[in-house]
């Protein structure tokens, strides 16, 4: 059985849990709404691509990787407004080693 976040991200109290939980809301919504009129102002939308769902899913892909840029700088403005910069510059190390990292696991 996988261990719970709070015992993974090494969280000592509730409260910084839940501080760690509001950060991330916050920051995934703010990114979000950040980028549509970005893309507006580009004069790109889901129409453009075309009507099929499948397009749907490729406009919901490009527009995760345009969040990202977004993101992790405000993640990391939201955790420092918040108290919690140690622990969300941690985790940004962590992602960015895990996306960036060109060492490959042999089984």
């Amino acid at each position: 059985m996988s261990k719970s976040l709070k015992e993974r991200w090494n969280v000592k109290s509730n409260l910084q849990f839940i501080l760690i939980l509001i950060v991330f809301a916050i920051t995934g919504s703010t990114s979000a709404y950040i980028i549509r009129p970005i893309f507006n102002a580009l004069g790109f939308s889901k129409d453009v691509l075309g009507t099929g769902w499948y397009w749907s899913i490729v406009y919901f892909i490009i527009e995760l990787i345009a969040i990202l840029p977004i993101y992790f700088p405000l993640l990391l403005l939201v955790g420092t407004l918040f108290g919690q910069y140690k622990f969300f510059w941690a985790f940004e190390k962590r992602m960015f080693t895990r996306l960036f990292s060109s060492n490959t696991s042999k089984n």
